[in-house]
């Protein structure tokens, strides 16, 4: 046997075994319970496309209802895809919408918008492998028109924001 054909032979063997290995690193796929009344469509008056949309590009990784598929639990995706929902959901949670006060919950909403838009939500990646995520243009059209009205109304959250929330708000980590 040559020296480069041991040397395919010895990586063969090893690589299903590292790969095996890895199963046994796989991160929490966390499940936070959440208080469904401060849910964004709980607090805020959706249209039906707007919730729709909301539901299929934005839910998995900006709320607590995300639905882990088989491959977030095979290592090396499933660092990737935790550490992706842990991300969205600390920048957006659509589950901890009656928690945010009237500014964070205007920058939000703000922010949809023109990342839709510029088709940086959802992730390229999400929207590959979950083609029913794609936001069509005239749901796009939707989605911002209903932003451009929630912040011209400044409507208030049916819930507000209990001390606890504030507190939880304040302590969380600027970027």
């Amino acid at each position: 046997m040559t020296r480069a054909r041991r040397h395919m032979t010895s990586a063969l063997i090893a690589l299903p075994v590292i790969f095996v290995g890895l199963q046994f690193a796989n991160p929490e796929h966390p499940y936070p319970g959440s208080d469904e009344a401060l849910a964004i469509e709980r607090t805020e008056r959706l249209p039906a496309g707007v919730a729709r949309t909301l539901d299929l590009a934005c839910r998995d990784c900006h709320s607590h209802r995300t639905q882990w598929r088989w491959y977030t639990y095979v290592a090396p995706v499933s660092w990737w895809t935790v550490a992706h929902v842990n991300e969205g959901r600390a920048e957006l949670n659509f589950s901890e919408w009656g928690t945010y006060g009237r500014r964070a919950r205007e920058t939000r909403l703000r922010a949809i918008c023109p990342l839709t838009e510029a088709h940086a939500m959802p992730l390229r990646a999400y929207a590959i492998v979950h083609p029913e995520a794609r936001v069509s243009d005239s749901a796009l059209r939707q989605l911002c028109a209903w932003t451009q009205q929630a912040i011209a109304e400044g409507q208030p959250s049916a819930v507000a924001p209990s001390a606890d929330a504030r507190c939880r708000m304040r302590a969380r980590p600027q970027r």
